[in-house]
C-alpha cells in the first residue's frame, strides 16, 4: 500500500454550511434519507430500504457501545464551574472493572476552565437511587491539556450507577447547542449494550428495532469505545503530520469465525465497526510472528508488507484465543485508514455524511476513491442532512 503522509488534509475540503447540519434527528429513525453508491453510480431511497441493499447470505457488523454521560459538572467555593470531561478509565483501565468500581476510581479527561481548580478537591452531592452521595473529584496528574482525575464516592454504588446520576450527555461540539432529555435516547442505538464511548457510532442511529428485525442478513455485533478524538480536527497541512486517537475494542471468537465464513460480503455499520474489522486483519498479520499484539499504531498497516489472506490472519487470532483460553479479544487501535490504504475486511459501509478535512472523510475516500466529491456534491444538492444526527449513505468499497 502507499503511504498517504504527503496528502494534503486541503483537498479533502467542501462546503458545508450550518444550516445542512442535522440539530436533531427525524422522529422516525429509519425515515431519513440514504444515499446510494454501488457500481459507481449514486442514487437515493429511503433508510428503511435497507435490506434491499444487503446480500441475504451476507453479513452486518455493528458496534455495540453506550455512549455515557461523561460530562460532569462542578463548582468550585467561588462560583466558578469547572466541567470534567471523562475520556477513558485509567485505574482501573479495564472499562468493565473500572464501572463496576465502587468508593473510587480514576480516568483519563479533559477539564473546562482548568485554571479556577488550584490545589483542592471538588465536590458535588448527587440524588441516586437509594438516597444521596457526595462525589468528590481530585486532581492526580496534568499532563498537556488532559488531566488524570480521582473520584471518591460513599453509599455503595458503582461508578456506573454514580456517572449516571453526575453526568451528562457529550453531543458533538458542531451542534451548537446543550444536550438535552431526549439525546439520552437520541444518541443511543438501539443495540447499545456496553458503557464507554464518548460519542455515537452515528451511522447506527437509523436503525429502528422493526427494520432490524426485517433484515435477512446476519448481524454481529462488536465493541469499539469511540473516544472524544473522534470529533479532533487535522490541522496539519499534510495527513502525515496529524496524531491519530486511539479507541479501545473487543470482539467475540464466534464474529471473528464469521468474518472469515462471510468474505466478501461484509458490511460495517459505521467507522468505528471499519475501524475494528480493518485492524483486526492487521492485528492478525503482526501474530504471525508475535505471540501478542494489543495494540495497532497509526501507520504500521502501510510498513507491512504481507499478502496474507484475511482467512489466515484472522485464524492467527483464533489460535491465540484458543491458546490462552479466551472468547473475547480485546486490543486498541489508532489506524488511520486514508487514500491509499486497500481494505481487507470490509466490501460494504453504512455511514453518515463528515465533516470537511476530517479523518472520517479520509477513510470513506479511500473506500470510494475521488467519487467521495460526487456523492458529497450530489448530497449538498438534494437537501440531505450532515452529521451525527443527519442522513446516511450506503458506500460499496472500490
Amino acid at each position: 500500500m502507499n503511504f498517504p503522509g504527503d496528502i494534503q488534509i486541503a483537498e479533502y475540503n467542501y462546503p458545508l454550511p450550518d444550516e445542512r447540519i442535522a440539530k436533531f434527528p427525524l422522529k422516525e429513525r429509519d425515515k431519513c434519507k440514504l444515499l446510494i453508491y454501488k457500481d459507481k453510480q449514486i442514487r437515493e431511497t429511503i433508510f428503511s430500504n435497507i435490506g434491499t441493499l444487503l446480500p441475504n447470505d451476507g453479513l452486518m457488523v455493528v458496534n455495540n457501545t453506550k455512549v455515557i454521560p461523561a460530562r460532569l459538572e462542578f463548582f468550585t467555593q467561588n462560583g466558578a464551574r469547572i466541567e470534567i470531561f471523562c475520556l477513558e478509565p485509567h485505574t482501573p483501565a479495564d472499562y468493565d472493572t473500572n464501572f463496576a468500581a465502587k468508593e473510587t476510581c480514576q480516568w483519563r479527561c479533559l477539564a473546562g476552565n482548568l485554571k479556577r481548580w488550584k490545589n483542592f478537591n471538588l465536590s458535588r452531592t448527587l440524588q441516586c437511587a437509594n438516597g444521596e452521595t457526595v462525589l468528590t473529584a481530585e486532581k492526580i496528574e496534568v499532563e498537556g491539556g488532559e488531566i488524570v482525575a480521582k473520584f471518591s464516592w460513599t453509599g455503595g454504588y458503582s461508578f456506573s450507577e454514580i456517572i449516571d446520576a453526575a453526568g451528562s450527555i457529550p453531543i458533538p461540539p458542531y451542534l451548537n447547542r446543550k444536550a438535552e432529555e431526549s439525546d439520552s435516547v437520541d444518541y443511543q442505538t438501539v443495540y447499545s449494550h456496553y458503557k464507554g464511548s464518548v460519542a455515537a457510532p452515528t451511522a447506527g442511529l437509523h436503525f429502528s428495532p422493526e427494520l432490524l428485525k426485517s433484515l435477512k442478513t446476519k448481524i454481529d455485533e462488536l465493541t469499539l469505545h469511540v473516544g472524544a478524538g473522534t470529533f479532533k480536527p487535522v490541522k496539519t497541512e499534510t495527513i502525515g503530520e496529524h496524531e491519530m486517537h486511539r479507541e479501545f475494542f473487543a470482539v467475540n471468537k464466534d464474529v471473528i469465525e464469521d468474518l472469515i465464513k462471510y468474505q466478501g460480503k461484509i458490511t460495517a455499520v459505521g467507522t468505528t465497526s471499519v475501524r475494528t474489522l480493518e485492524s483486526l486483519y492487521w492485528i492478525g498479520v503482526k501474530l504471525a510472528t508475535s505471540e501478542t499484539c494489543t495494540h495497532l499504531s497509526q501507520w504500521e498497516c502501510y510498513q507491512m508488507q504481507t499478502d496474507l489472506s484475511l482467512k489466515d490472519s484472522l485464524s492467527n487470532i483464533l489460535k491465540v484465543m484458543e491458546r490462552n483460553g479466551i472468547t473475547v479479544y480485546k486490543a486498541s487501535t489508532g489506524i488511520m485508514i486514508a487514500p491509499g490504504y486497500r481494505y481487507k475486511v470490509v466490501n460494504n459501509i453504512i455511514t453518515n455524511f463528515h465533516q470537511p478535512e476530517s479523518t472520517l472523510l479520509l477513510l470513506v475516500s479511500a473506500a470510494v476513491g475521488n467519487a467521495w466529491k460526487d456523492i458529497y456534491n450530489y448530497a449538498l444538492d438534494n437537501d440531505f442532512r450532515f452529521l451525527s444526527y443527519g442522513d446516511g449513505c450506503f458506500l460499496e468499497v472500490d
